[in-house]
């Protein structure tokens, strides 16, 4: 007999939220977490009393009302709305691309105007049927835009020219014909007070879970404990690798305390010129309309992933995805165990749709 039912590979949200359902549902459960800390990559700790993002800046929104209401069952929300700015080589421009970017760029002031641009840019670049990204961003915005606001900061995330990136990791982003900065424009939104670590905290309260272990270097003897593994960990390490390695883009922070109240005056400011060597500038406590006397900065700085490193971004081109499906295959055939989250689907969630996918999982079982 297995000593536990569920055996969860991670503690970050997949992971946390499979083990309260189980735990939930009658089942004995068992966590284990490679790291010394819970939570993932949402993982969140207080430096001078602010709630700081260590992996990158986590805002949760949300239409599902299920899962709004699920969340709100471990942690109380905040109102904070994603409002990023860019700022290229000192000029500072409204994200998303909405009106008053378009009022900035061109001086127009009414959507007509706006489209009228955009138009005559596409039509001087010669594009009709959109190949790649440098092509896709200049006929959703123009060329003005392209070149300074998408060109250098995506070139920088991609490791990449904008020539050799897909069309559709643009189309991700919002573009309106309105006064309207709300980057999300979801149903719910906002930051959990108190930080995320404190809501999984609260989701894995009064469930065994052991820091510390790393399930594939003993995945033997820990398969043994459980009837069900929940895998969130990264597919192919969990094949070692035998097919190759799927590719990521992974991101190094410098995170400085500042003897000063206020930096920049927004949560988020995107560096787009080729320039500047990060992408972007995150300020923690204005996720939680702090008014701390000192304040806390992390730069980012995209890099290229190699086996080792932090996976962050799946590189999900034809290539990296048609051996993800290779990797798939072996794991559909994976006796007894599940494979979920991000790292285990190889794809990029928001974190409501993790929660989505790791419920309708759990109610299966």
């Amino acid at each position: 007999m297995a000593q536990y039912d569920y055996l969860i590979v991670g503690a970050g949200l997949y992971g946390a939220v499979m083990a309260r359902q189980m735990k939930d549902a009658g089942k004995k459960v068992l966590v284990v977490e490679k790291r010394d800390h819970i939570a993932g990559n949402i993982y969140t700790e207080q430096t001078e009393g602010i709630n700081v993002h260590k992996y990158g800046a986590h805002i949760f929104h949300t239409n599902n009302v299920g899962v709004w209401e699920y969340v709100n069952r471990f942690a109380d929300f905040n109102r904070f709305t994603n409002s990023p700015i860019a700022n290229y080589k000192g000029e500072i421009y409204s994200l998303p691309f909405n009106m008053y970017t378009f009022n900035k760029m061109w001086g127009v002031v009414t959507p007509d105007e706006a489209l009228h641009k955009i138009e005559e840019q596409k039509k001087a670049a010669g594009i009709t049927e959109p190949k790649n990204l440098e092509e896709q961003a200049i006929s959703l915005v123009g060329t003005d835009i392209y070149e300074k606001l998408v060109k250098g900061y995506t070139e920088k995330q991609w490791g990449r020219p904008c020539t050799e990136l897909p069309a559709f990791i643009i189309k991700r982003l919002p573009v309106r014909m309105t006064y309207d900065n709300n980057y999300f424009n979801a149903l719910f939104q906002g930051i959990p007070i108190g930080g995320y670590t404190q809501m999984v905290e609260n989701m894995l309260r009064g469930i065994e879970v052991q820091m510390g272990v790393d399930y594939l270097a003993d995945k033997e003897a820990l398969r043994a404990l459980a009837d069900t593994v929940v895998y969130t960990g990264p597919i192919d390490a969990y094949f070692d690798y035998s097919l190759g390695a799927l590719e990521y883009r992974s991101v190094r922070f410098e995170t400085e305390v500042l003897d000063i109240p206020n930096f920049q005056g927004n949560a988020a400011v995107n560096y787009t010129d080729a320039e500047t060597p990060y992408t972007r500038i995150i300020e923690h406590k204005w996720f939680e309309f702090g008014t701390q006397p000192k304040t806390v900065i992390s730069k980012e700085y995209s890099s290229e992933w190699k086996v080792g490193d932090e996976p962050y971004y799946p590189v999900n081109d034809e290539k990296n995805n048609a051996l993800y499906e290779s990797y798939k295959a072996l794991a559909d055939a994976e006796d007894g165990v599940i494979f979920g989250g991000r790292l285990g689907s190889y794809k990029y969630y928001d974190m409501d749709v993790v929660i989505a996918e790791a419920l309708k999982e759990a109610s299966k079982r």
